[in-house]
């Protein structure tokens, strides 16, 4: 008897943090594709403000 296997879905995991390469968090929105805590610490840098 054989089992098929069949290929492993990614759902947006294959590419991580461009800065440290963590997979989880990730702030996909404009492009950027950064970790949640890369992001906190690069967001002024890149032109984000934090209003409150």
């Amino acid at each position: 008897m054989q089992v098929k296997l069949q290929p492993k879905k990614n759902f947006g995991h294959s590419q991580g943090c461009v800065r440290c390469g963590r997979k989880r968090g990730l702030v996909r929105r404009y492009g950027i594709r950064m970790c949640r805590q890369c992001f906190r610490e690069t967001a002024e840098k890149i032109g984000f403000r934090k209003y409150s």
